[in-house]
């Protein structure tokens, strides 16, 4: 696989990412780890299950962060 176009070395080592819906409830936290994505950018990736506290509903969620412009070029 190709190197990426660029990387950000000030990038911190993951991202704590905590969803809340328009009142400002919690439904979950998660840590999005460093990734090298297979189309050659970088960034971050999480995954995890966030429940509605209000039902009580289980939903999956996938958080991609990607760093633009670090595609490598064609």
């Amino acid at each position: 696989m190709p190197e990426p176009a660029k990387r950000d070395p000030k990038a911190p080592r993951f991202l704590q990412i905590t969803i809340k819906d328009s009142e400002g409830k919690e439904w979950t936290t998660t840590i999005a780890q460093p990734k090298d994505f297979s189309s050659g950018s970088v960034g971050f990736y999480g995954s995890e299950k966030a429940t509605n506290p209000e039902s009580g509903e289980r939903y999956q969620c996938g958080l991609t962060f990607t760093l633009i412009g670090s595609k490598p070029g064609k």
